[in-house]
């Protein structure tokens, strides 16, 4: 069987827990940081665990990480 290719775009978005979840980044941090408050900033700034709904579907597309 051919070695499967890992989907560059996800690798750099996920990381693996050392129980074997994945880790990921929250979205809305990048731009129009004026109107959010101070708490929610902060609050986006937290890594989050990947739903096993989706975790299912990325660690087909992440075979090695």
């Amino acid at each position: 069987m051919p070695k499967l290719k890992t989907s560059r775009a996800a690798a750099k978005r996920f990381k693996k827990t050392g129980t074997g979840k994945l880790v990921r980044n929250k979205a809305y941090k990048s731009h129009i940081l004026a109107k959010k408050s101070t708490k929610r900033k902060r609050n986006l700034r937290k890594d989050i665990v990947t739903d096993c709904t989706n975790a299912k579907v990325m660690k087909k597309i992440l075979p090695y990480l």
